[in-house]
């Protein structure tokens, strides 16, 4: 349902509503809704509600986890081994949901520990990369400010038609249909009211936490580099809730794919977008988990597949800066006559991408040479240059590198890397995985973390939309370009 503004409205939450002279439709702001709602955003912003409900959280896990143990204790064997996991994702189920209700910057360091299979368990990676799902949108009553503050004019002149109900809500923000006053459709991404003002005290909060759970286990040169790491996740979380540099972004990502007629990246509309809100134009899509829909445009998922492997190889091997976050919920086929012969896909959401640096893809570079080449020496020293080991371990790594590369080398990983299949890849991805859990002082940036994961949500997905489509073989020529460049 669309809401036109000068025409009365039944609000979402209930209340009755009044039509304004100008003709916009006000939801009804008696005194206590807003003493409660500043009470609320007084301790929402100031960390007390979010550290109340992490310290119950914690007790309820620990509670958990002193049970299991018990148990274990009592009748141990396999079947213990198979509790104490089955209590790891359930703990990790109830952390997903709190951070989940608290958005910002507690579902993003959700979704940063689901990355690090170095500081997680196995077992509760699942939950928290369920995160990147959608999340409980907010009504437009708590959004429509933020839009008119930052717009600096009032919802119904910016937007004559908005949708009060949201296609979808993430980790920061939500996103509406609306129409330009020249009856352009258009898509707005509004964020959160209170992330900007949280932002501090959130990150505050989540030190602390990262603190204690590294006190409680945590292995290698996280103890060390955690300060570190943690900057580069408070750096990039303040990147994503600064929408000026998405749009910055997806304009570059745009113009270095303008030459492909099958990506399409949607225009920003620059004059009604702002740190808090991004306008772009609207496209009629179809979203590629959406089967029955692609099969009814006549659009094959081996044509989607594709178009996506040539879009991502382009970005991450030649571009250098990529469209970090290759999931259903981000990638769409426009609904278009002439789509069953030459589809579209479209690009959505890229306030989370990347641009490495010329040092790291230089170091990336030689370090692809020597795994192809099974030289663990040389692979050594690249992960040095990249300070990926910590002082006192180069030992252990070296022969955990060498155990890799060895079994690469048994199931014929790294001769048929440039011509094997996309299966083949993600067995690569998985001994990486494996390197980086049960190597102690080993370490990857988050940069190139991203990178991979980039690549292996893309082959991933690949998989599961069309596995007979050879993705390696369609990225070799930027591949290939890229081993051959200098940065």
């Amino acid at each position: 349902m669309t809401l036109r503004l000068e025409d009365k409205y039944e609000g979402r939450d209930n209340h009755a509503t009044r039509t304004t002279p100008s003709g916009e439709v006000r939801l009804p702001n008696p005194p206590k809704a807003r003493a409660l709602r500043s009470v609320r955003a007084r301790l929402r912003t100031s960390g007390v509600e979010p550290a109340i409900r992490i310290v119950g959280c914690a007790l309820a896990s620990l509670l958990e986890l002193f049970y299991t143990s018990l148990r274990g204790r009592l009748s141990p064997g396999p079947a213990s081994a198979e509790d104490e996991s089955a209590a790891l994702r359930r703990i990790a189920e109830r952390w997903a949901r709190l951070l989940g209700s608290l958005r910002g910057a507690y579902v993003k360091a959700g979704q940063f520990a689901a990355t690090r299979p170095d500081l997680i368990p196995e077992a509760a990676t699942a939950p928290l990369a369920a995160l990147r799902d959608r999340v409980p949108p907010l009504p437009l009553a708590q959004i429509r400010d933020v839009i008119e503050s930052e717009l600096g004019q009032p919802l119904h002149q910016a937007f004559p038609e908005f949708d009060p109900t949201p296609l979808g809500a993430a980790s920061i923000a939500q996103v509406h249909r609306a129409t330009l006053p020249d009856g352009t459709p258009v898509v707005v991404k509004v964020q959160y009211p209170w992330l900007q003002a949280s932002l501090a005290a959130d990150l505050k909060l989540l030190r602390g936490l990262g603190r204690i759970l590294l006190w409680l286990g945590a292995r290698g040169r996280w103890r060390a580099d955690f300060e570190r790491f943690f900057a580069e996740f408070a750096d990039g979380l303040a990147d994503e809730l600064d929408f000026t540099q998405e749009a910055r972004a997806a304009a570059e990502i745009a113009e270095n794919l303008a030459d492909d007629p099958a990506i399409q990246v949607p225009e920003i509309v620059a004059d009604l977008s702002r740190r808090r809100v991004l306008t772009m134009l609207y496209f009629p899509c179809i979203g590629l988990a959406d089967r029955p829909g692609l099969e009814a445009l006549g659009v094959q998922p081996a044509q989607i597949v594709e178009i996506l492997a040539r879009a991502y190889a382009r970005q991450v091997f030649k571009d250098g800066l990529f469209h970090a976050d290759p999931h259903p919920g981000n990638l769409f086929v426009i609904d278009e006559a002439g789509a069953q012969q030459s589809p579209r896909v479209l690009f959505v959401d890229f306030g989370l991408h990347r641009r490495l640096s010329p040092e790291l893809r230089n170091e990336m570079r030689q370090g692809i040479f020597a795994l192809m080449q099974r030289d663990a020496d040389r692979f050594i020293e690249r992960m040095k240059a990249l300070d990926m080991i910590a002082p006192g371990a180069e030992a252990g790594v070296h022969q955990a590198v060498s155990s890799m590369l060895e079994r690469i080398a048994s199931e014929g990983g790294s001769e048929g890397l440039m011509q094997g299949p996309g299966s083949q890849v993600l067995g690569l991805k998985d001994e990486a995985k494996r390197l980086l859990q049960e190597t102690p002082g080993l370490q990857l940036p988050n940069d190139l973390l991203l990178y991979a994961k980039t690549l292996s949500y893309l082959f991933a997905l690949a998989e599961d939309l069309a596995p007979e489509v050879d993705v390696m073989k369609i990225s070799v020529p930027y591949l290939l370009e890229f081993l051959g460049g200098r940065d």
